[in-house]
């Protein structure tokens, strides 16, 4: 019987120590649902979001995949210094409790703030951290990590710029803003995606109209002004 789990080796960027972490194999991978933000809902044992971190269990540095691969010597010194200096060893590479998936996030996410790592990554890692308390139901903590998520996808946005590659970018922007109930600020994102002529990418035009609808609709059951754009349906 084939198990959900299987090992890979990686080195850890900050200390060059090699270590096995945990992957879902692509077989389990199937989301029972997708949310609108596109957060995955798996079976408990088969969720891939648990192992996206790889924790180093020498040093503690905590990154993913898309992380960078290799520490300077000032990011490094600087890890070592404000975290690294207190870790006590903990292997993280087995299967994963939720706790241990939320730890794994939050020390990456200390990790990439500590390095100063690109904002993408770190924006991914606060939207992760939002998703696990969203399977908790835990509507506080979700809340509190979208709108950081938001916040940072917004520098993304600013750094990078240009819509032709960015529709994704801004479809996110703008799902992030519904969610965390600022409807007036995801028109805006949502409209940008639909109306903007250099954008191409089908799917994202077709989920920001989906959105915008259903923006307008909870709008409306709430008695909220619809702004110019909304006076009528799309």
């Amino acid at each position: 019987m084939l198990e959900p789990l299987f090992q890979t080796k990686v080195q850890c960027a900050c200390c060059d120590n090699e270590f096995n972490t945990s992957r879902v194999r692509y077989s389990f991978k199937r989301a029972l649902r997708t949310d609108s933000d596109f957060c995955g809902y798996y079976k408990e044992e088969c969720n891939p979001e648990y192992y996206v971190v790889r924790v180093c269990p020498r040093c503690g540095f905590s990154s993913t995949e898309n992380s960078t691969a290799n520490l300077n010597e000032n990011q490094r010194s600087s890890y070592l210094a404000k975290t690294g200096s207190n870790w006590i060893s903990r292997d993280y590479g087995g299967e994963r409790t939720w706790e241990q998936a939320l730890a794994s996030y939050k020390l990456a996410l200390l990790c990439a703030q500590t390095i100063n790592e690109q904002e993408r990554i770190t924006a991914s890692l606060l939207h992760h951290i939002a998703w696990l308390y969203r399977y908790q139901n835990n509507q506080e903590q979700e809340k509190r990590f979208l709108t950081f998520a938001l916040q940072s996808y917004i520098r993304v946005y600013e750094q990078e710029g240009s819509p032709m590659n960015s529709a994704r970018l801004m479809y996110l922007i703008g799902e992030l803003y519904r969610r965390v109930d600022e409807p007036y600020a995801a028109v805006k994102w949502f409209s940008r995606v639909i109306h903007d002529k250099k954008i191409t990418d089908g799917a994202m035009i077709r989920a920001s109209r989906e959105q915008w609808q259903v923006l307008r609709e909870d709008m409306l059951s709430k008695q909220l002004a619809l702004p110019d754009e909304m006076e009528k349906p799309l």
